[in-house]
């Protein structure tokens, strides 16, 4: 995607939101390095204040998870229409999956984002709260489906396995880059789902070069 060029003049200008000022952050972060851009330099590559940079942000790490905190926000809504009868962790692999198609034009952008957060400190050191936000919105549905509290001992462990599950998928991705990004969610959250006992004649090994849509549906 593209972002409109600097404006001028005060007070925040026509357009200006928290997508252009994540958008703005990321490429500033990529060019100079994350330590050394500051919030004023982001608010006035988009024409405003860092006052109003605040207004959208509480810090300058937290821009890049506006992104993450939108899919948890998805998933909750996703979960939420699953059918009865769907067994309780395909219904998590598949509306995890879905929560993750990407067109193939913003997947340079998604692997900008989390090789940001993956590689700077300041950053992966922001990173809890926004991942106890994904799991909780697991634990949840796992905890409707099996009548127990949010905080029980098995809701608690689906949310936290699909988790680490889906962060495998994302290093893999991140570090290959030879599949679409839910061909390794897809092939993670299935072995959870089936305990990772792999049945007779499958392999969890990713063909060595996918010559698919490389950027989702």
């Amino acid at each position: 995607m593209t972002t409109s060029g600097p404006t001028t003049g005060r007070g925040r200008p026509r357009g200006t939101s928290k997508r252009q000022l994540e958008l703005i952050a990321m490429r500033l972060f990529s060019e100079q390095g994350f330590d050394n851009t500051t919030v004023d330099q982001i608010a006035a590559a988009a024409g405003v204040s860092g006052r109003t940079f605040f207004r959208y942000f509480p810090t300058k790490a937290e821009v890049l998870w506006y992104q993450f905190d939108a899919e948890v926000t998805s998933l909750r809504a996703d979960f939420a229409e699953v059918p009865d009868d769907e067994p309780m962790m395909t219904a998590v692999r598949r509306v995890v999956v879905n929560a993750n198609r990407y067109r193939a034009e913003d997947v340079p952008e998604l692997r900008t984002r989390m090789h940001l957060v993956s590689s700077v400190p300041a950053l992966a050191a922001t990173a809890g709260a926004h991942y106890d936000a994904w799991e909780r919105a697991v634990s949840a549905f796992a905890a409707r489906r099996l009548g127990e509290p949010e905080d029980g001992l098995i809701p608690l462990a689906v949310g936290r396995t699909t988790l680490a599950a889906a962060r495998a998928a994302f290093d893999a991705w991140l570090a290959r880059a030879d599949a679409d990004l839910t061909v390794y969610l897809d092939r993670a959250l299935a072995a959870l789902e089936r305990g990772f006992a792999t049945p007779t004649g499958v392999t969890d090994e990713l063909p060595a070069r996918f010559t698919g849509n490389p950027g989702g549906v």
